[in-house]
């Protein structure tokens, strides 16, 4: 009975979902806008703790690349590490991780950063001390 219900339950939430695509897509829309906005503060709160380390974080732009980190994070001492920054729970599309598994096979360091809190972490890994 229990499958059943979960079954049931899959099948109305896909029925929901598909309705609000079709007939609402600004809910999609606006959804996707919230996500930016909370990808772009996570962004800027690395950028100025890498600042903080005495580094530098330019946006990483790769023309004719597609799939490269958002951001390159060169630290003194010639520390170097690629950070690709995504709202909360949201994970590297397929492409993406194939570019950062290429770059961790060269060598270097590559991060997925979706909170806040992690931006200490991933600095004292790229070689940065973000006490």
């Amino acid at each position: 009975m229990t499958v059943i219900y979960i079954t049931f339950y899959i099948g109305l939430k896909n029925i929901i979902y598909k309705y609000i695509e079709i007939y609402m897509p600004w809910v999609t829309q606006l959804k996707n806008e919230v996500d930016f906005m909370r990808e772009k503060v996570i962004e800027q709160r690395l950028v100025k703790a890498v600042k903080g380390l005495g580094g530098i974080s330019p946006k990483f732009v790769s023309p004719g690349l597609s799939g490269m980190p958002d951001r390159i994070v060169l630290l003194p001492d010639g520390k170097v590490g690629f950070v690709e920054v995504k709202a909360p729970g949201k994970k590297p599309r397929a492409l993406q991780v194939v570019r950062h598994e290429k770059l961790r096979a060269l060598g270097f360091k590559v991060f997925v950063l979706d909170g806040e809190e992690q931006i200490g972490e991933v600095l004292d890994e790229i070689g940065g001390d973000a006490q």
